[in-house]
């Protein structure tokens, strides 16, 4: 009941600046796009999933403005911003989630749909201030941003990761990189997707304990 509506979440994510000539902002996506163009074979084909409005006359927000410039083809989508759903038609070798998931109504969920998205062996790379410090949550300043309504751990991640079969590591500081297996057996996937029915309660349980 006290989420905002998207009108108003549209609002607050319009007056983001995604410049993609900001040296101190590339730097700070640095910590993201750097291990992920570690990983990334050459022409990878990527996804940048919660993209952003674009700044100014720039054909791409920040994220996929590096990974073009390296390269790599990024497509854009974002509910507010890049509405075309025909992006969450194709499978792509990469997704890049940066500052978002902390605004997921159905966390749970959403990732279900990157796993779809995912080709096999591909990576899913998510920036987010992960939450540390119980003491503090009532005045930490991520927290007393309205859009941002769920708030993850390396633990959280973890869990993410294991119920879907895929790994997960920390390469740096509010950085997951995930990964999915280059081929899933059927029965790890069935096994995996019974478990997801008790995945979104043990999220909630987390995040509401904070």
């Amino acid at each position: 009941s006290h989420y905002l509506t998207a009108e108003e979440e549209g609002a607050r994510y319009s007056l983001h600046e995604n410049d993609p000539n900001d040296s101190g902002y590339r730097k700070f996506l640095s910590k993201l796009v750097d291990p992920l163009l570690d990983r990334l074979p050459p022409g990878s084909v990527g996804l940048d999933f919660g993209c952003g409005p674009l700044f100014g006359d720039c054909d791409a927000p920040a994220v996929a403005a590096m990974l073009r410039d390296a390269g790599h083809s990024v497509s854009l989508f974002d509910p507010n911003f890049a509405s075309d759903r025909a992006a969450l038609t194709r499978t792509y070798d990469f997704i890049t989630a940066t500052e978002v998931v902390e605004h997921l109504h159905h966390p749970a969920d959403e990732f279900d749909r990157l796993d779809g998205l995912l080709r096999p062996g591909g990576l899913l790379a998510v920036m987010t201030s992960f939450q540390t410090n119980d003491d503090e949550f009532g005045t930490w300043h991520y927290r007393r941003d309205p859009t941002h309504v769920v708030f993850f751990r390396e633990e959280t991640f973890r869990l993410v990761a294991e119920r879907r079969g895929w790994t997960c590591e920390f390469p740096a500081k509010d950085v997951a990189l995930m990964r999915k297996p280059d081929e899933v057996d059927a029965h790890d996937a069935a096994a995996a997707a019974r478990q997801r029915g008790v995945e979104g309660a043990e999220v909630v349980t987390e995040v509401g304990s904070k």
